[in-house]
């Protein structure tokens, strides 16, 4: 399968004191304000980095479904929390937070299962940081 997404950001002003906004192909994002507040203080609109963790956390989460799935097992929840790390102007950590519902798995089996999805799962392969994972069942 190939395809290509897009999204695109707008922004004017300077870095400080700009503003922008950041819109998907899908239209779910729809000029989504982000700002120097927003990224790094506590404004209200949106930044990258959490825009990266729910990218991540959806990739993963659908990734483990398909292995849980070619291993026999169909998750009734997989509950993913990505964190993202920004330390001096790089993102150096993303830990995913995994609480699965997933009938008849042993927890062993469910973490190594869960370990491969990070692996493969392209945003995974995309980023150049950390990836943690602690992964447990509900």
């Amino acid at each position: 399968m190939n395809f290509t997404r897009s999204a695109k950001a707008q922004w004017k002003g300077s870095g400080k004191e700009g503003k922008g906004t950041i819109s998907t192909e899908s239209t779910v994002l729809q000029d989504a304000q982000y700002s120097f507040n927003t990224r790094f203080e506590d404004g209200k609109g949106t930044n990258p980095e959490e825009l990266i963790g729910a990218a991540h956390a959806g990739c993963f989460s659908m990734q483990l479904s398909f292995l849980l799935g070619e291993a026999g097992f169909t998750p009734t929840i997989l509950d993913v929390n990505a964190k993202v790390d920004f330390k001096d102007g790089e993102i150096v950590k993303v830990t995913l937070d995994l609480i699965g519902d997933v009938p008849n798995i042993e927890a062993e089996e469910f973490k190594n299962i869960a370990e491969k999805a990070k692996k493969i799962c392209p945003i995974s392969k995309l980023l150049n940081a950390e990836i943690e994972l602690n992964a447990s069942l509900s």
